[in-house]
């Protein structure tokens, strides 16, 4: 039987090996720098380096990576969403970022 550490380092994995880019893994470290981000912090962030992205895209992928991984900590209490990364799964999305 596979723990819940497995399962969302699979998830990880699968996620990433789709990435024809890198901006999956470019905003996976983002969020590793353990800090909190809203759609519009991480749009700002992916076009300074260098991606062509829309604000909508950003939106969705970021939803995606919400409901999808199971990643992320999403607070809706204020006029934006802020995204943070769960601080039980920084070390297992670091391990699989390692290796990427």
């Amino acid at each position: 039987m596979e723990s819940a550490e497995e399962r969302i380092q699979e998830r990880l994995r699968n996620y990433l090996k789709r990435d024809g880019i890198g901006i999956r893994k470019a905003v996976l470290k983002l969020f590793l720098s353990d800090s909190s981000f809203t759609t519009e912090d991480i749009f700002t962030y992916l076009e300074k380096e260098g991606f062509n992205v829309s604000y909508r895209g950003v939106s969705a992928m970021v939803g995606l990576m919400n409901t999808r991984l199971g990643i992320l900590s999403i607070d809706v209490s204020g006029d934006h969403n802020v995204y943070s990364l769960k601080n039980d799964h920084k070390m297992i999305v670091k391990s699989v970022l390692e290796n990427y």
